[in-house]
């Protein structure tokens, strides 16, 4: 069923407000996927934070114009459906990446970043980005360590005289 000029510009506006707020894009072929298998992979992009639309590629490249992602117009060809990262920038790689693991007929076309056009091959690298959490524990660890380290040099002489006493002790008892 066509769209009338007032949903178009409705589909247009909705898609250029995700892509204005979105961390990354990937724009993937999905020719060859039955509708179960569409509705699955809508499920786990709804379960992930990831934005997942069909939509037409000249109304696509109009709702890119003027966002990080106007870098995607040009390879806007054919039968895609486009993911948009809210809030972790490696959700809508994984999700691709994942599902295309499982189904050949999900090829990924285009992975945008930041405003930069990324090779295909990159999605693995975008995918392996860590989550928030993640990268919270991450930092964490970082930053604990070195407080880490400073207790252990402090606390090492008395540990150190702790074993040379209790060796005396136990060579005493020796003997006797």
């Amino acid at each position: 069923m066509a769209l009338n000029l007032e949903q178009k510009k409705a589909v247009v506006a909705e898609v250029a407000e995700i892509a204005a707020g979105a961390q990354s894009a990937v724009a993937a072929e999905y020719r060859g996927l039955t509708v179960e298998e569409m509705t699955i992979l809508r499920a786990n992009a709804r379960e992930a934070g990831v934005y997942l639309r069909v939509v037409k590629n000249s109304l696509a490249r109009r709702a890119v114009e003027g966002t990080d992602f106007e870098c995607l117009k040009d390879g806007l060809n054919g039968p895609l459906i486009l993911a948009f990262s809210q809030d972790d920038p490696g959700a809508a790689a994984r999700l691709v990446q994942d599902f295309a693991k499982d189904h050949d007929a999900l090829v990924p076309r285009l992975v945008a970043i930041g405003g930069e056009l990324l090779e295909t091959s990159d999605i693995g690298r975008l995918a392996s980005l860590p989550t928030y959490e993640q990268a919270l524990g991450m930092l964490m660890g970082v930053m604990k360590a070195p407080i880490e380290k400073l207790v252990r040099t402090m606390v090492e002489p008395y540990a150190k005289l702790t074993r040379c006493v209790a060796a005396v002790r136990d060579s005493k008892q020796a003997d006797a």
